[in-house]
This record gives structure tokens, sequence and C-alpha cells, in this order.
């Protein structure tokens, strides 16, 4: 009889290596998934992760490394922050489209003058699109002790038709021949996200990523804040003897992760995507949740599970285009990773004991 059996302490052993172990498992099982799809497996994984890094055309997919990562690590590192907590937002996908609205809003509401003021006015909206989302799980988990994962999951799907409703309408652009969208904000300069350097792929959301990363280990490791944060997740009852708030927690928490969520967005709409169109989302704020988690929650962590996440949106594109790989299959491969993650990660808890269970 095979039982798990908890241990005295969780293993820190097993807490590092997990991830390695979760990525091996993921290379394996997913070389299966393409077998059975008539693609040759090595060469799969080699599209994937080799052809974006060493290959013809390293040259341009590199710097796209940078545009697909820094979205993801910048609402990994506002969503580690509540996990750490136990407090669970699942809907950083909507504060992410509204922070996008918002900085889209405010930018064509501009349009067509020209201003240095404009940009900032953009990432300040798209944060603050971002953090009002959020805030309302935060609210009703405060006020009425509501449920955050469900109500920040339901509020995606109305950041969806909200999306929808701005292309089609007040965002529509009156200049596009009746087809849904806005303008193009990198025809619009003074609203543009452009390069910081042509070619690096290196633009404001990535330093603001690179930022958020900084900002989030200074807070856990050094100041009095991320100490609560930390000790809320481990031990809540000692996390209340030792005065935390419960309630202010969980408004800088879901505020913190709505906020980097929506600067995500406004960099995104702003810079590589370029306008508001009904399928604007690619998932980043779900895909968020496997870097959060393959980083260990930890900000230096994440930053390397963001590369590694962009490098299979990156591959995956490639694999789909020279292999004919369905997209569903690239999609299934991610979720791999976090399945694979969640699982092994019982091994830190539990250690597994074969035989007979001892009588009570």
């Amino acid at each position: 009889m095979i039982r798990l059996e908890k241990r005295p302490q969780p293993s820190r052993a097993l807490s590092l290596s997990t991830p390695i172990m979760a990525v091996l498992a993921t290379f394996v099982f997913g070389g299966l998934l393409f077998a059975v799809l008539g693609k040759d497996p090595v060469e799969a994984l080699q599209t994937i992760f080799w052809q974006p890094l060493f290959g013809e055309y390293a040259f341009y997919y590199r710097p796209q490394l940078l545009i697909k990562g820094a979205p993801l690590v910048l609402i990994a590192i506002g969503l580690s922050l509540g996990f750490k907590a136990g407090i669970w937002n699942i809907g950083a996908e909507g504060q992410y489209i509204m922070g996008a609205i918002f900085g889209a809003a405010v930018g064509l509401a501009f349009y067509p003058a020209e201003g240095w003021y404009i940009f900032p006015l953009m990432v300040l909206a798209g944060a603050m699109g971002g953090w009002a989302w959020a805030m309302i799980p935060a609210f009703l988990k405060v006020r009425f002790g509501t449920n955050e994962i469900l109500v920040s999951l339901m509020l995606v799907y109305v950041a969806e038709q909200f999306l929808a409703s701005m292309s089609l309408g007040l965002l529509k652009n009156p200049e596009g021949y009746g087809f849904p969208g806005s303008r193009n904000l990198q025809q619009y300069a003074p609203a543009h996200n452009a390069e910081l350097f042509a070619g690096s792929g290196m633009h404001w959301g990535v330093v603001a990523a690179l930022i958020a990363v900084i900002f989030a280990y200074v807070l856990l490791a050094k100041h009095r804040l991320g100490f609560a944060i930390r000790v809320t997740g481990e031990a809540p009852r000692a996390a209340r003897f030792s005065g935390v708030n419960p309630a202010r927690l969980v408004l800088f928490c879901l505020g913190t992760s709505g906020l980097l969520a929506g600067l995500a967005g406004m960099f995104e709409v702003s810079g590589p995507s370029g306008q508001i169109t009904i399928d604007f989302n690619v998932g980043y704020g779900f895909t968020a949740i496997i870097v959060a988690f393959l980083g260990r929650l930890h900000p230096i962590g994440i930053l390397l599970a963001g590369g590694l996440m962009a490098l299979t949106y990156i591959g995956g594109d490639i694999a789909q285009s020279n292999l004919g790989l369905p997209a569903a299959a690239i999609q299934v491969f991610q979720g791999m990773l976090l399945f694979f993650l969640l699982a092994l990660d019982v091994l830190t808890h539990y250690r597994l004991r074969i035989g007979a269970a001892e009588a009570v």
C-alpha cells in the first residue's frame, strides 16, 4: 500500500529541485504528446527550446524573449505577493485587460495632440485600471467574506465583454472602415511604447518588470510588510497574534497585483500589440500563475521562469508554423508544466511510504 506521510518540516532540497523535476517531466510527457500527434518529439522540443536561442533566425527571436517575458514577470511578481500570504488572485487576466483599456483610452483621448505628458498619464491610467478592477474582489472579501478566487476569476469574463464593447464602440477607430478595434498606438508617437534601443526588444514594460523584481525582493527580504506577508502565509494564527491586520493585507496584495497586471496591459497595448481589439488578451494573466509557482514565488525565480515561459510562447509559434503543431498542443504543453509542478510539490510536504498502514 502506498500512502503519504506528512513531513515534520517541508524539505528544502525538494522545494528547490521540484521546478527542475517538473520541467524534465514536462519534456518527457510533452514529447509523448507530440509523438501521439505524429511529430518527432526530439525535433519538436528542439524547435521550441533551441531554435529561438540558437537557430538560423535567433537574431529576430531573442528580442522577443523580452517582449513576451516582460508582461509575464510583471504580472507574476504581483501574484506572488498574494500567493505567499494565502490570498489567491486568479483574475489577473481581467486586470491586465482593464489596464490596457484605461491606458489606451487616455492616449486616444489626446489624439492627435503632441506632448511628453501623454505616455506618463497612460501609465498612471493603466495602473489605476488594473488596481480598481482588483479592488472589487478585495473589497468584497474584506467587507462580506467572499471568496476572492471565484470573484476575481468571474471578473475576467466581465472584462472580456467590456473589451469587446470598447473595440466595437467607444474606442473603435473612426477611420477604420467599420472594422472593430482602436487606432494603432504604434502610429501615434506620444502614446507609443517604443523600443528604447532599436532591435533589442527593450521597452518600458521590460524596465518596469525589472523594477518590480527588485521591489519585491527588497519588500520580502527587508521590510516589515514583507515579513507580514510571509508569516501570514506560513502561520496565519501567529500573524494575527503579531499584530498583522488581515484586511489591510488583502487590500495591499490584491491591489498591488492588480496594479502590476494593469501596467502589463498598458505597456502591451501601447507597444507590441498596438491597439485595443476583441482578441487583445492572449492569456498572459493565467500563464503568469504558472510563472509565479515555477519561480517558487521568489522574485529572482520568477524572472527566470518568465524567460522560460516566454521561450515556450516563441518556440511554440515556430513549431506551429514549421512542424504544423496545433496551438492547443502548445497550450497543453504549458499546462503540463503547472500540473507536474503542483503534483511534485506535494513531495515537499509529504513523503511516500510503501507498506501496510499502522493500526490506530
